[in-house]
């Protein structure tokens, strides 16, 4: 059996996961398409990259994140079913997920999330030494985000999938309430949160497109991760949060509610009532470290290979 990942180039968690998986499963895969017995679409909206010759040949798997229905128009949907026509079975990363797709397809589908390299992201016990690294002090109550948060075409509209209203919401009230506190951003198209941040004078700082090393020390000097979003696949950054032992609470979306403790879980912006269970989800993330979390995809692609 051999695999071809579909490539992304988007700077994204997904090409994190495309290198991954070829370093640490080299045996069965392959770089080119051609060699392959199976092809995995990693994100659906690069599928009209692979030649149609080699989809209508080989074996394939697309894996969905998630599903954004009100976006989920009629451009959407054609191109959804003109690629399910290839697609032999789904992978999704969460239950959420899985129940979404389900409503569009009776193909099979698995739900695996995605593994988190521990190699990468860990807990650092350095706190102090960290933020006087970083010029912050031991007082400063940090709260951190590391996702984008504004749409691609104008750089001004919130994504609000991404919740960065839910965001400045509750960050205003915290602030309102405790001044020693700053808010730690990383990643791209950051241009909402900043911009309502600069109009409420919360102070902020901003680590654009920080190598992992230096994010994986951002994790480690947070008194909080929020996440605020409406619709999510992972997010990926509450399994860095489980490994690094990083205080997060979360709406209910993706993985949180597989990888949460329910009382880390809020909904809408009701977020005084949710405490973070660091040892909850480590724990829960263990289960999902490299080469562990491989291995239900190994048995998922062996099972499929063989039918």
């Amino acid at each position: 059996m051999k695999i071809y990942l579909s490539k992304i180039n988007e700077s994204w968690i997904v090409d994190r996961v495309r290198e991954e998986w070829y370093e640490n499963n080299s045996s069965i895969s392959t770089e080119n398409i051609k060699d392959a017995d199976l092809i995995w679409i990693i994100a659906p909206w690069v599928w009209k990259k692979t030649p149609k010759k080699h989809l209508k040949k080989k074996k394939v798997i697309c894996t969905y994140h998630h599903f954004d229905f009100e976006k989920f128009g009629v451009k959407e949907r054609k191109n959804f079913y003109d690629l399910d026509q290839y697609v032999d079975e789904y992978h999704v990363i969460s239950e959420i997920t899985k129940k979404q797709l389900s409503g569009l397809t009776e193909k099979k589908i698995s739900s695996l999330p995605f593994w988190v390299n521990q190699n990468k992201w860990f807990e650092i016990n350095e706190k102090i030494e960290l933020r006087n690294a970083f010029n912050l002090s031991k007082q400063d109550y940090l709260i951190g985000s590391f996702q984008r948060d504004t749409e691609g075409h104008d750089l001004i509209s919130p994504k609000l999938s991404k919740g960065p209203d839910i965001f400045i919401k509750i960050v205003k009230e915290i602030y309102s309430e405790n001044k020693n506190l700053k808010v730690i951003l990383s990643g791209k198209r950051r241009n909402y949160i900043i911009k309502n941040l600069e109009e409420a004078n919360i102070p902020y700082r901003y680590f654009e497109m920080a190598p992992i090393d230096v994010v994986n020390k951002l994790y480690n000097i947070l008194d909080l991760y929020l996440v605020t979003s409406r619709v999510e696949g992972g997010p990926q950054a509450i399994f860095e949060c489980g490994i690094t032992k990083t205080p997060i609470i979360s709406t209910n979306v993706g993985v949180a509610p597989e990888i949460l403790h329910k009382d880390s879980i809020f909904y809408g912006t009701d977020y005084k009532e949710a405490k973070p269970n660091t040892e909850y989800a480590y724990t829960k993330t263990l289960n999902h470290t490299i080469p562990t979390g491989m291995d239900p995809f190994i048995k998922l692609f062996e099972r499929f290979n063989e039918n």
